[in-house]
């Protein structure tokens, strides 16, 4: 953790996601500045400290349960507590505070005595940008909608768990995680990008989430991995670049293979177009 009795400029918000609009939130905080996460308990875009991989400032969380009944200038003073040379807070256009969610920019600039940044609402194509949209998008496949409201490919991580078991023997092998954090993307099979461990780089991929309505009708979230089998010893991170198609029922083994074969074909294609 950075030294915050340095920190002079700070950026309020849930920033679940990370996306462009917080971005731009981030860009007026100078050299000195740190990020402010309210933790609702609620974010499943960036669960937990997963912001921290999509900023190079230092993050400090409040939990919300420490902070929702507090009046707008008793937030300000733990603020300043916190923050003891503070000078500037930056907020987005729709940001609230204090108890009830009652007081708004407008309240902060007459409560705080310094710089207080307020910035507009960021939009895309004409889409304004939010969290809530990504959300949207991603429950209905379209995360390459969601990569470009987010500035990054939306990327899920888990622990390493053991499959059914006829992936390697029967159709290909496939690297199986659990999670819990984050929001899953729409059932069915989309090209990807996966990280094993530790490792630093992503191998290009091809992956399946939904219940493997074909074979046992269990739920799973699995991940091919296109340049030669890796072997995971604790946790992999899935990274999406497009959908496919969706979760289908095939009529047998084989049906389901070739299907297989025509996704990492697909896979690869569009692979081939991305540096990485």
């Amino acid at each position: 953790m950075s030294d915050l009795n340095k920190t002079r400029a700070i950026a309020i918000g849930g920033f679940d996601g990370m996306h462009i609009g917080h971005q731009h939130l981030f860009a007026e905080l100078g050299e000195d500045g740190c990020v402010v996460v309210i933790e609702t308990g609620y974010a499943n875009l960036t669960p937990k400290q997963e912001r921290e991989n999509f900023t190079h400032y230092p993050i400090v969380y409040f939990e919300l349960e420490t902070i929702r009944n507090l009046n707008g200038e008793s937030f300000i003073e733990r603020l300043k507590e916190k923050f003891p040379k503070l000078e500037k807070i930056v907020v987005g256009y729709d940001f609230h505070f204090g108890k009830n969610r009652k007081c708004s920019f407008d309240d902060l600039k007459r409560i705080f005595d310094g710089e207080v940044l307020v910035v507009k609402e960021v939009s895309q194509d004409g889409d304004s940008i939010h969290s809530h949209k990504i959300r949207q998008k991603i429950t209905i496949g379209d995360v390459k909608g969601a990569n470009a409201f987010l500035a990054h490919n939306y990327t899920i991580r888990g622990k390493h768990i053991i499959g059914q078991g006829i992936g390697k023997k029967d159709l290909v092998a496939t690297i199986n995680i659990d999670t819990k954090d984050y929001l899953i993307p729409k059932e069915g099979v989309y090209v990807t990008l996966t990280k094993i461990d530790d490792e630093e780089h992503y191998h290009p991929s091809v992956s399946f989430i939904g219940h493997r309505v074909t074979t046992d009708g269990s739920f799973a979230i699995e991940s091919h991995i296109l340049d030669g089998e890796v072997y995971c010893e604790n946790e992999a991170s899935i990274s999406f670049i497009k959908f496919i198609r969706n979760n289908e029922k095939f009529d047998s083994i084989k049906e389901l293979k070739t299907a297989i074969k025509k996704d990492i074909a697909n896979a690869s294609k569009e692979l081939k177009l991305l540096q990485f």
